[in-house]
């Protein structure tokens, strides 16, 4: 069946009621348009190795960004764009990280002086735009318009493009070229460090670890941190879309490449990506239990159980002790999420607009680098999680708007019933987890953002029929 035609039972008009926001109340809906209309985001999700192959990265949602804002003007000025639920808070939010550009050339107490600039604060407030104009569009188009399922699958596809990503590392961990992108880039800029992680193709990232060079795979993402977030958010929608919904082949193939993709997990060395992945699974069986697959969930523990005893009985587990007692960059992660706090205690309402670098190291500010270790301190404070890098861009208030976004959807849809929105559900979830260790920007708010549009649009309809049953006296 092809992804852009509708299937049986596809509804052909949009769920909701012009008073759904105040200010369109009313006006009548817009009209649904062809199927092609939710084509943009179908290109991006599906064709992101493409655009990661071409270096454009990130740069891939500001570009498929244009025709989605397009789509939302047309439907604003028709009367009939909707946002969700609570989206009040994250309006805020982005007027706090418009407003903290004035702030960027101050300088923070603890921090190397002109350390912060604005290039990573605009482009941070870019990307935030771009995400605003994503979750407003996935939310404003009808079933018709995007299939639920063109956007699962898409999302699968994509899981299955990181575990392919992920043993290019694996096994051919100095692979890199260079993107077409980086030809037309000036050369100081394409030489930037920063831009370099944005734009060149890489299979993994080198780094010492064990007290020698280890591969950690990070393609078709930016870094290993990234990838890791990527693949556990991802593997969410390969179990939605080809497993719990998939039939024969389909289903025993989804369920091979998430059992494959414990190869480069491990290898990527990432303990909140380990953990992250425990939480989903414990998110699934109290899910199972509470709709009473009791011999599912069971089940699934034993082969659980049965992965975990092979796990410890191959080479992996080595990998894995190794890692547990290297602790390598929790002294410093520790002290650039303190210096976060510190500076968001010393401006709690608008936060410093962008990170900064800390003065010396968790030893001494007297430690710096040097031609010997030119990774010795002065760490960026905030790029050890989407928590600390909003605290010191936002401060607290910002920080609690943003989070509070979240957590409103979460608990409004909190009785999601179909499949999907209970994997929209989690994805949002994890969020709250990931935020201490994985900076969120872009890829892995990206699909937060989709997921939470998909609770939007499609779990609103059932809470506001489910509102006016109980309004009638009918069944609950």
């Amino acid at each position: 069946m092809a992804w852009g035609v509708p299937g049986p039972g596809a509804r052909t008009a949009h769920p909701w009621t012009a008073a759904t926001i105040p200010w369109t109340a009313g006006r009548p809906p817009v009209a649904d348009r062809s199927p092609a209309t939710g084509r943009p985001l179908v290109w991006l999700l599906a064709g992101y190795p493409l655009w990661w192959a071409l270096g454009m990265g990130q740069f891939a949602y500001w570009l498929f960004a244009v025709p989605m804002a397009a789509e939302l003007v047309r439907r604003h000025r028709a009367g009939g764009l909707r946002v969700p639920p609570g989206f009040w808070l994250w309006a805020l939010f982005l007027v706090w990280a418009v407003l903290g550009l004035s702030l960027v050339p101050l300088e923070v107490p603890g921090t190397v002086p002109d350390s912060g600039g604005y290039g990573g604060a605009l482009l941070r407030t870019a990307n935030y735009l771009v995400l605003t104009v994503l979750l407003l569009y996935v939310g404003n188009l009808s079933e018709r318009e995007l299939p639920t399922r063109v956007v699962v699958r898409a999302l699968a596809l994509l899981c299955l493009a990181t575990v392919a990503g992920g043993y290019l590392g694996v096994f051919a961990p100095r692979f890199e070229f260079t993107a077409p992108l980086e030809y037309l880039l000036p050369g100081p800029l394409a030489s930037d460090a920063y831009v370099q992680a944005l734009v060149h193709p890489a299979s993994s990232q080198i780094m010492d670890i064990f007290g020698y060079e280890s591969a950690r795979p990070k393609a078709p993402w930016e870094y290993t941190n990234t990838w890791g977030y990527m693949l556990s958010l991802l593997l969410v929608w390969l179990v939605v879309a080809w497993v719990a919904q998939g039939s024969g082949w389909v289903r025993w193939g989804a369920l091979a490449a998430a059992a494959l993709s414990v190869v480069p997990v491990v290898h990527s060395l990432n303990r909140a990506l380990w953990a992250g992945l425990a939480l989903s699974l414990v998110y699934a069986a109290v899910a199972g239990l509470r709709r009473g697959r009791v011999v599912l969930v069971a089940s699934c523990a034993v082969a659980v159980l049965a992965a975990v005893l092979v796990l410890a009985a191959s080479p992996l587990a080595d990998v894995v002790r190794a890692r547990a007692e290297a602790p390598h960059s929790d002294d410093g992660r520790a002290a650039t999420n303190a210096a976060s706090v510190r500076a968001a205690e010393l401006s709690p309402v608008t936060g410093w607009g962008t990170t900064r670098e800390s003065r010396g190291s968790s030893e001494s500010v007297a430690v710096g680098p040097t031609p010997e270790c030119p990774g010795c301190g002065q760490h960026v404070i905030g790029n050890a999680g989407q928590l600390w890098m909003t605290l010191i861009a936002s401060g607290w208030l910002g920080t609690a708007f943003m989070l509070a976004f979240f957590a409103g959807l979460v608990w409004r849809y909190r009785s999601a019933r179909s499949l999907v929105g209970r994997g929209a559900l989690l994805t949002v979830l994890l969020l709250f987890w990931y935020m201490f260790f994985y900076v969120a920007l872009m890829s892995p708010l990206a699909v937060t953002m989709i997921a939470a549009a998909l609770l939007w649009r499609d779990e609103e309809p059932v809470l506001r029929r489910r509102g006016a049953a109980r309004t009638r006296g009918g069944p609950r």
